[in-house]
């Protein structure tokens, strides 16, 4: 399926691949709507459910979390492609999440805009575990920063004399807000969500989440009224053309 759509101010005419739908009796605006809704808000799949259920659209909360899981990251891959390079200033950091009792670390990279660029789950927090990060983010990205900024601990000095040497290093507890408040909307889905079950689990949540929320959030505090919803209105275009619903199709 091939859609196109040009973008309103941007001035290009941008295509893509929609997701087959195929063997699917519901409809792709709902699919693609209920997706919207679990990674957009802090809600469960019943509670999709039954907001749907008030819009006379009878689906099981098990349907729903089908269609996360195999929608999801393909939404979330669509987007992070049609976004701008990431800037040349990489903010780095991890946090503890608590699987099933045991603790895990969530390691996270944004840019300096607060773009996210990579998360990754692992057991540790080791010098062998950033240096996995760091070859991911390099990989994933394609790109090498001028700068990265990292907090104290020993263990992204020692990846980055062995990853990226010659990418300069900041490492201070006070210069790396950004990483950190790029933590909190998924504190909010794990307390929504009460935590997360396995790793894995949570590695393919936080993937897919990590590149549909943010799509829906763009900087509210720095914009007027008007150019805010200007904005929305053209994230709801992309999301209908990545996900297929409502736009005219050709051969």
């Amino acid at each position: 399926m091939i859609l196109e759509l040009i973008v309103p101010g941007r001035g290009s005419l941008v295509s893509s691949v929609s997701p087959s739908y195929q063997g699917h009796r519901y409809p792709v605006e709902i699919i693609a709507h209920c997706v919207r809704l679990y990674h957009r808000f802090p809600l469960s799949f019943r509670e999709v459910k039954e907001l749907m259920l008030e819009r006379g659209v009878l689906v099981s909360h098990e349907t729903i979390r089908r269609w996360c899981a195999k929608f999801g990251q393909a939404y979330a891959n669509a987007l992070r492609r049609r976004r701008p390079r990431p800037g040349d200033k990489w903010h780095l950091d991890e946090v503890f999440v608590k699987i099933n009792g045991e603790l895990k670390y969530l390691w996270r990279a944004v840019d300096a805009d607060g773009n996210v660029l990579d998360i990754l789950v692992q057991n540790r927090r080791d010098t062998a575990a950033a240096q996995r990060f760091f070859r991911r983010l390099l990989k994933k990205t394609r790109t090498v920063p001028r700068v990265i900024v990292t907090d104290k601990l020993r263990s992204y000095r020692a990846a980055h004399r062995e990853v990226m040497p010659s990418v300069e290093h900041r490492s201070s507890k006070y210069l790396n807000n950004r990483a950190e408040n790029s933590h909190q909307p998924t504190r909010q889905r794990e307390r929504a969500m009460k935590g997360f079950r396995s790793a894995g689990g949570a590695q393919r949540f936080l993937s897919a989440f990590s590149g549909i929320s943010p799509h829906f959030r763009p900087h509210r505090h720095l914009m007027a009224a008007p150019d805010y919803r200007a904005e929305m209105t053209l994230r709801f275009a992309i999301w209908d053309q990545i996900t297929g619903a409502g736009r005219p199709t050709t051969a």
